[in-house]
């Protein structure tokens, strides 16, 4: 496999972790309303866990309320179930065709044990494009010993490795600090 490819594939695994770490923080609550909060939710809907955002319209009318609008009036009361059995602290208020939900203001230890959860996760992406960088520089070196790159080539692609990890790093770290100062400000 060419080094060129090697790098490329690999970069692409390392955005994908930074993604999923950006999409796994909207779920993270601050003290504002955010669709983010609610639109991963499974609902067991007809014996399938459905995300919410497919069963329902989620709206923020007010930055302390989150206003859910589900599709099929029926399918009401399980997203009541799932509202009240996840992790979110929530209680939920059925109104005949709505689910109001109130974000209550966090308490200041509340918001630390938030900060600390989101850099025990940037630190678990971290570690995650650190594996994929470990996996390219292996695949590279044994594309260099069944001499398929040289050995110009091998020290050239794990520098662009390392620089690519350097930069993914970064990004971890600048989204990091992003989310630490939502939920700390809020």
């Amino acid at each position: 496999m060419p080094s060129r490819k090697i790098v490329s594939e690999n970069q692409q695994r390392m955005e994908k972790a930074l993604e999923f770490l950006q999409s796994e923080l909207r779920g993270i609550r601050t003290g504002r309303a955010s669709p983010g909060l609610v639109e991963n939710l499974k609902v067991d809907y007809y014996g399938s866990p459905t995300p919410l955002k497919q069963l329902a319209t989620i709206a923020v009318p007010q930055v302390d309320m989150i206003v859910i609008k589900p599709f099929d009036p029926s399918s009401l009361k399980e997203i009541d179930r799932a509202i009240k059995s996840s992790e979110l602290s929530i209680a939920p208020l059925p109104d005949g065709k709505i689910i109001r939900l109130n974000v209550p203001p966090l308490s200041e230890e509340r918001r630390q044990q938030l900060v600390n959860q989101v850099k025990r996760m940037a630190e678990q992406t971290k570690v995650s494009v650190r594996n994929i960088r470990r996996e390219a520089n292996k695949q590279l070196e044994q594309e260099q010993k069944a001499k398929t790159i040289t050995e110009d080539e091998l020290e050239k692609s794990k520098k662009d490795i390392d620089n690519i990890t350097k930069e993914i790093t970064e990004k971890i770290d600048l989204v990091l600090k992003a989310k630490s100062q939502e939920i700390m400000l809020d």
